[in-house]
């Protein structure tokens, strides 16, 4: 099906990192609104923007968008939706939804609605009184904002942070997704040394290595529209061709992390192992206080503890310090936090040349940029070797 409405979900504050992706994959018509990127495409795009995107959340089929007020507009308006040219008979339709600022404002009630509207649609298509249910997932959602309605069909099932690679994690882990998006908001590029100094289960040097080799995040997991008869499985066949075919892996990464807890580092060198990059990552027990980065115009991308119980700010504050002292010794590297921490750059020492409002969660950050000079450019013979 040709000229599908497509939306890529995201955190706030990543709408023009997923919209950048988008077009480095080809899509031109991109829209930006709050949470999501609106696009256009057809089943074969369902297919490779789920492999291919590092920073959304979800990749959503718009069905519809209308002016709902009353449970009788919101029927009616879902019903008058192509339900069947997507359900199939036997299809699973579970309805989430969410409501702000709208007159419809129970969740359930409009969910129920929404769920009895699809149903009565399938039944002139099916003539069926009863529906099993016990097919292929199409997961429905609702979202009333401001009295509009849209619905949406979700093709992506557990987040796209959920890359396959990560069986355990540290006590407060870093989403892949944020941590794609901290890599690709960096200056950093797989010609450049990277140091992470608080590590923890090695979410952003996975990243950076899977982006520096080209890796497609998706690659090691299944969806639940690979299940849609409506989607021909050599569209998924030829996604999967075209991302194994654009992996570089023959490109030299310079990746290292270090983290104070050995019980980390264990978690980091498992999880690398498990994406394929356990030989590309160095992953050393050490404080921030000792660490010495290798190399020249270097990146450090990181995240440090958040210090949120009382007792564990002034530990937030020497690490902190400790880190903003390495860096002295760093004059071509260039640095790059995310923190909640009100105080950092009075602690790290020196102002920001960039800040960023983001969100890891639920919690609001700053992602600071220091930036240090580039590096020089190699000549064109000796980069196409790279």
């Amino acid at each position: 099906m040709k000229d599908l409405k497509l939306i890529a979900t995201c955190p706030m504050g990543l709408e023009a990192v997923v919209a950048r992706e988008l077009k480095l994959l080809g899509y031109d018509d991109t829209k930006t609104e709050n949470g999501r990127v609106t696009f256009s495409g057809d089943f074969a795009d369902i297919c490779r923007c789920n492999y291919w995107l590092r920073t959304a959340d979800r990749v959503l089929i718009k069905m519809g968008e209308f002016k709902a007020t009353t449970f009788d507009e919101l029927f009616e308006g879902t019903k008058a939706l192509p339900w069947d040219q997507f359900i199939p008979a036997d299809g699973e339709f579970p309805v989430s939804g969410r409501s702000q600022k709208s007159q419809l404002s129970s969740v359930p009630a409009s969910q129920g609605i929404v769920k009895k509207a699809v149903v009565e649609k399938l039944k002139l298509t099916y003539n069926t009184e009863w529906f099993p249910e016990d097919g292929a997932l199409y997961k429905l959602d609702v979202s009333l904002y401001d009295d509009i309605a849209l619905l949406t069909l979700d093709t992506t099932g557990p987040s796209l942070h959920k890359r396959g690679y990560r069986k355990h994690a540290t006590e407060a882990p870093l989403k892949e997704t944020l941590a794609a998006a901290l890599v690709l908001l960096s200056r950093w590029g797989p010609h450049r040394p990277l140091y992470d100094p608080f590590c923890g289960s090695g979410t952003l040097l996975i990243e950076a290595a899977m982006i520096g080799w080209n890796i497609a995040p998706g690659l090691r997991r299944s969806f639940p529209s690979e299940g849609w008869s409506i989607i021909p499985d050599e569209l998924w066949e030829q996604a999967r061709d075209e991302a194994y075919d654009a992996v570089k892996d023959d490109v030299p990464l310079q990746l290292v992390g270090s983290d104070v807890d050995p019980e980390a580092i264990e978690i980091a060198q498992a999880c690398a192992k498990s994406a394929g990059l356990g030989d590309e990552i160095e992953f050393k027990v050490m404080p921030v206080a000792r660490v010495q980065p290798q190399g020249k115009f270097g990146c450090i991308i990181t995240n440090p503890p958040y210090g949120e119980r009382l007792s564990e700010v002034k530990e937030v504050e020497k690490m902190i310090r400790d880190l903003g002292r390495a860096t002295i010794y760093l004059p071509d590297w260039s640095v790059f936090v995310i923190s909640p921490t009100r105080q950092f750059e009075q602690y790290f020492g020196r102002k920001a040349d960039k800040r960023r409002k983001l969100y890891n969660g639920r919690i609001e950050c700053q992602f600071l940029q220091y930036l240090g000079p580039l590096p020089p450019r190699q000549p064109k013979a000796e980069a196409s070797t790279t």
